[in-house]
């Protein structure tokens, strides 16, 4: 099987948006199959070895920060996100359209505005030339890239809720 064609059936995405998803997700799957190889070196190491790998605590902190905000766009484009819907039985389609379209607002507002000050933070870091404690990592561009991915998130976020409004208004 061509990886055209496991990319068409696997992901239901449209255009540059379907490459987009799966680079994100491989971006997230590589990273958790490498925090799960840090992991057992560490534990190998520590019971059998009496050594275990020095920084890993920083490591898997790095990890899950790329991780999580590597995939979080894929799942706010596809609506991936917990709903509570506890009042849509009693409320007028157009009213739900509504308020679907001022969470969106106001979803993909604070992210943005999250954005702007997580990088601010970013700037900060890289000015004092901020490292982590044990490798000596620079924290700057790990928080640069939280920002980066939070002003992602909130123009999926945007665009995701602009779609659906189309999307809605076609049926």
């Amino acid at each position: 099987m061509s990886f055209k064609l496991w990319l068409n059936q696997n992901y239901t995405e449209r255009g540059p948006i379907k490459l987009i998803a799966f680079s994100l997700e491989a971006i997230s799957a590589l990273t958790l199959f490498s925090l799960m190889l840090l992991t057992c070196a560490d534990v190998v190491g520590r019971y059998f070895f009496n050594n275990s790998v020095d920084g890993t605590t920083e490591l898997t902190e790095i990890a899950i920060a790329v991780m999580i905000f590597a995939v979080l766009p894929v799942i706010t484009w596809r609506g991936g996100h917990v709903v509570v819907d506890i009042l849509d039985d009693y409320l007028n389609d157009k009213i739900i359209k509504v308020l679907s379209l001022l969470a969106a607002f106001i979803i993909s507002s604070t992210l943005y505005f999250l954005g702007l000050r997580i990088y601010q933070i970013a700037a900060r870091s890289l000015r004092r030339e901020e490292v982590t404690e044990y490798l000596e990592l620079p924290v700057g561009y790990i928080v640069q890239y939280i920002a980066t991915m939070s002003w992602i998130t909130a123009a999926m976020m945007i665009s995701y809720g602009v779609y659906l409004i189309i999307k809605n208004e076609k049926q």
